[in-house]
């Protein structure tokens, strides 16, 4: 059986840094960056990407609805 792996997908630029989805995801894998956006926010990023489920939990609270999250099969 393969092995699902999540991808998270974050539109930086609409993101207004609110870390909602930081502190939902229970594996840690988001953090906010340093860097800003155009809007001068610190925007969310993924910083574990390996360590991602694809629970979809930082996407169910994002407010904004600025991130999209997959899930591929890992070979």
């Amino acid at each position: 059986m393969a092995k699902m792996r999540g991808v998270t997908v974050i539109d930086t630029e609409r993101c207004k840094g609110c870390r909602l989805c930081v502190v939902a995801c229970p594996l840690n894998v988001l953090a906010l960056a340093k860097s800003v956006n155009r809007k001068g926010y610190n925007y969310a990023e993924t910083v574990l990407a390996d360590t991602c489920t694809g629970c979809t939990s930082c996407a169910v609270v994002c407010p904004d609805g600025c991130i999209t999250v997959y899930r591929k099969k890992e070979e």
